[in-house]
Order: C-alpha cells, then structure tokens, then sequence
C-alpha cells in the first residue's frame, strides 16, 4: 500500500544513470541537436511565409506541421538540458503544462498529417475540382481545427486530473504525461479513462483515414505516369514522415502502457523521447530535399547569401 500523498507539490522524474561526464556530453549533444531542430524547422517556416509562390495547401499545411514541431519540442528540450545538470524534479503545475504542450502537439501533428493525405487525394484523386474545394477560406478552416481540436482533446484530458488524490510522487520516465500522474492516483478517475478512449478513438480515426487516402492514392497512381511521378514528389516525402512519427509514437505508447519489460532503462527513455528526436528534425529534411520548389527556394536562398559572402 503506497503512502498518500496527495498533497505533494513536486514530482521526481526519472533520472539518467551516467557520470558527470557524460551527462555534460549529452547535454552537449542535446543541445546541438534541439538548435538544429530550431533552425530547420524555423527555416522552413520562413521559406514558406515569405514565398508567396508556396502559398498553397500542401505547402500551409507542412509550415503547419514544423510549427507544431516547435511548440512540441519546447515542452521537453528546455526543461530536459536542465535536469541533465541538476536534480530531476518538477512542479505539479508544471508537469501537468509539460504533459498538455507535448501530447497537444503530438496530437496536432496527426491532425495535419491527415490534413495532407487529404490534399495529396483531392490533388492527384480529383484534380479537376481541386482548386474549387481546397480554397484559401477552406484551408484556413481545416487548419483551425487540426489544433483546436487537439489542444481542446488534451485539455479535457488534463482537466479530469485536476484534485485527484495522489499515492506517490516518482515518475518513472524522463517528462510528464497524464497517464503516468494516473498511475499515481489513489484510485485512478472514471472521467480520465472515458476521455482517453475517446481521444484514442478519435485520431485511430485519423489513422483510418489516412490509409484510405493512400489506397486510393495508390490505386490511382499505378495507371497513369504522371500520376506516379506526382506521386513519387509529393506523396513520397509525407508518407515517410507519417511512417517515422506513427512508429515513433507507437514506441512510446508501448512503453507508457507496458513499462519496461526486462530491457534497459537507458533504452526505454530513448522509446519515451524519439517522438521528440526523430520527426522534428527528419521532417525538414524530408520535405526540403524532396519537395522541388522548397529546395529550389533553399538553393536560392544559399545561393544568394554565398554571392554577398564574395
């Protein structure tokens, strides 16, 4: 029987088990690699804005997706650098901000993606009526909703946690999620269990979607040549980011609902954060090597600044 401690205002997070060292050398890493997703993502954002040419759909709605990016990863970087140099503790108030910001956003990247299935279906499924449905009023609409939704998701979700008595105070992994302040409440409450099926419901719903959209997507491709080509420019890139983030989140999900089953600590802290390591950096990547026109602008953009450099 777990003490109650109900009244507890800070949480313990997990810690690394390394050295001073080599704490000082991921922290190092970790830095370098959160500025590196700072500036792709930033970038690319600044690309699309001020390229009035890229001010279409598909286009609005990957500046969406790196802004999501952004908001994400500024729930765990920052506070993740600090507990890599210091103890590993955090307010209630801030683990439930931490667990909203990162899980919100995670949400929200599903939205989008789902968002550019859609596009892509309409744009090669429908070409005819693409520029009649997918207006600039339309667009805005849609992505109104892929984070109005998830943020109002999420902030049901916390909000079933509020004044639930707790019976410990150790989180066994690196960042908050709700789930884990769950597991440590007294008697886990009915409204949290009925609002998290429903938010699993509700994007296993966008994960539907999204494959329909590629069965018809690729069922319309295999005819025509064309087709394929667009295929291969703009379908290709998206469906390797939707492939590295449904793996990545799938991982942590296992982990949070299963736990660590016989392998290392240090493994299972990297299947809570790779979520946050790998679609945040591979979708700049991705999308501005693949994408013809958002390379073109990135060669011209280094281009210029080589010229003033000489």
């Amino acid at each position: 029987m777990m003490e109650n401690v109900s009244g507890v205002t800070l949480f313990t997070l997990s810690g690394l088990n390394f050295t001073l060292e080599q704490r000082i050398v991921l922290f190092l890493l970790t830095l370098l690699w959160y500025l590196l997703i700072l500036l792709g993502n930033s970038f690319l954002i600044l690309i699309i804005v001020m390229d009035k040419t890229l001010h279409e759909p598909m286009y609005i709605f990957l500046c969406n997706l790196c802004i999501s990016a952004l908001y994400g990863t500024v729930g765990f970087y920052p506070k993740f650098l600090l507990d890599l140099l210091s103890s590993h503790v955090i307010s209630y108030a801030g683990c439930m901000l931490q667990g909203f910001v990162i899980h919100s956003s995670t949400c929200s990247d599903f939205s989008i993606l789902a968002l550019m299935a859609y596009d892509r279906y309409v744009a090669i499924c429908r070409p005819l009526v693409y520029h009649s449905f997918m207006t600039k009023r339309r667009v805005s609409i849609f992505v109104l909703f892929s984070w109005i939704l998830p943020l109002y998701c999420m902030f049901m979700n916390t909000a079933t946690l509020l004044g639930v008595r707790l019976c410990g105070s150790h989180i066994n992994r690196v960042y908050c999620v709700n789930w884990m302040i769950v597991t440590l409440a007294c008697s886990p409450p009915k409204a949290n269990s009925a609002v998290g099926y429903f938010n699993i419901l509700f994007y296993f719903g966008h994960f539907v979607f999204i494959i329909w959209s590629y069965i018809y997507l690729i069922r319309t491709c295999i005819s025509s040549k064309e087709d394929r080509v667009k295929f291969m420019q703009t379908c290709l890139p998206h469906l390797i980011s939707l492939i590295t983030f449904t793996i990545t989140v799938l991982l942590d999900l296992l982990y949070m609902r299963f736990g660590p089953l016989g392998l290392s600590p240090d493994l299972y802290n990297f299947m809570a954060i790779d979520f946050l390591l790998i679609p945040p950096i591979v979708n700049p990547l991705i999308y501005g090597f693949k994408l013809t026109k958002v390379r073109n602008k990135i060669l011209k953009v280094i281009c210029v600044k080589h010229e003033f450099s000489h």
